[in-house]
């Protein structure tokens, strides 16, 4: 008797069992699209970087700064990547996070792809990148990612639909159309000038000369651009300087020059060497280091750029935020001035750090 009772305690349990079970199913099948009300969810308002799934987003907050790597590939070797690193290595300083740059031997992408690959095999935490070529990177990018490795890129917004973020010190065409303003007010808004880049393949350089030349043509009607196609001096001082006399030799009205890399020192030199500083006015990206001795000379008229320390700073603050499964957001403070309060436009993130620079303040700024 005791076991026919138990024998039918066992069987109801098991009938309970499967009905909770069927009821739970119910209950969830829909899960995806409704909310308890039976109404259809509403999508995430907030703009986020891509990050790994739950579980991977739990185990990487659980990361201490210590545990984490996060790795910059600069474009080359100069001036400019060097103050970068500085502020990288301060970064590593302030957190305890393994932060370090990566330089290849020249600005050829290949060198860059190369780095990234290595990087990828020794599984860091995250890859920052300023890219020479960014649509060269785009495989070895999805490579990194694929592997669950975040990929934050800077001067690089048309590929960034294809990284985890794309950081920059600010809007370009903003940037640009400065360039072309202080250009024109040099020239007093008339004459013949032409535009240099570093490269053809250098998004932001490109998107800078095509609003800094969109910029004059609407606004100062008297003023001549010699080349619809940017100048290249190759981030060279030396190619800068020998395209300049080149420039002199054929178009002998030049009244003004604009140089999207941080080289113009080059073109002001050639000037000064063809006595001719004065008379055609430049304005330039400028590093105080390399630009100081013409601006305050008066060969060139004035310059601006970012802080490039500060910018590496920026770099590992974000990727610090995202190796520990955050999010980079509106108003997000990477920590350092130019990067208080983010602005976001789907991955692209853009602080407020454009400086320029002129015979009156050069002497405040030691980078």
């Amino acid at each position: 008797m005791l076991k026919k009772l138990l024998c039918a305690f066992l069987t109801l349990t098991m009938i309970f069992s499967l009905m909770a079970c069927g009821n739970a199913a119910d209950q969830t099948s829909n899960g995806d699209d409704t909310n308890s009300n039976g109404a259809e969810a509403e999508p995430q308002e907030e703009i986020e970087a891509e990050t790994p799934a739950t579980k991977e987003n739990a185990e990487a907050a659980a990361k201490e700064p210590s545990e984490i790597s996060i790795a910059l590939i600069v474009q080359q070797s100069d001036p400019w990547y060097d103050d970068m690193e500085l502020g990288v290595k301060q970064f590593k300083e302030d957190t305890g996070v393994d932060a370090f740059v990566l330089t290849p031997e020249s600005s050829d992408p290949a060198l860059q792809n190369a780095l990234m690959e290595e990087l990828i095999a020794q599984k860091v935490d995250v890859i920052c990148v300023n890219p020479n070529d960014p649509m060269s990177l785009t495989s070895s990018i999805q490579k990194a990612r694929d592997a669950g490795i975040p990929v934050i890129t800077h001067e690089s917004p048309d590929i960034a639909d294809q990284v985890d973020l794309d950081l920059e010190a600010f809007q370009d065409e903003v940037f640009g159309q400065l360039l072309g303003e202080s250009l024109a007010k040099a020239m007093d808004g008339k004459g013949q000038y032409a535009g240099f880049v570093a490269s053809l393949t250098m998004t932001t350089h490109r998107e800078w000369y095509k609003a800094a030349t969109k910029y004059i043509a609407e606004n100062y009607p008297d003023m001549e651009l010699i080349s619809e196609e940017a100048f290249v001096e190759e981030n060279d001082f030396q190619v800068a300087y020998d395209k300049t006399l080149e420039l002199l030799k054929s178009y002998p009205d030049l009244k003004g020059v604009f140089d999207c890399s941080i080289h113009g020192a080059g073109i002001c030199q050639a000037l000064i060497d063809k006595g001719q500083d004065g008379e055609i006015k430049v304005v330039s990206l400028a590093q105080p280091s390399m630009s100081a001795e013409y601006i305050k000379n008066g060969s060139m008229q004035s310059g601006q750029g970012w802080r490039p320390y500060d910018t590496g700073y920026a770099l590992m603050a974000a990727g610090l935020i995202l190796a520990q499964g955050g999010t980079i957001e509106n108003g997000t403070d990477l920590g350092i001035q130019g990067y208080n309060s983010l602005t976001l436009q789907g991955h692209l993130a853009f602080g407020d750090a454009t400086i320029q620079f002129t015979a009156d303040n050069i002497d405040e700024y030691d980078f």
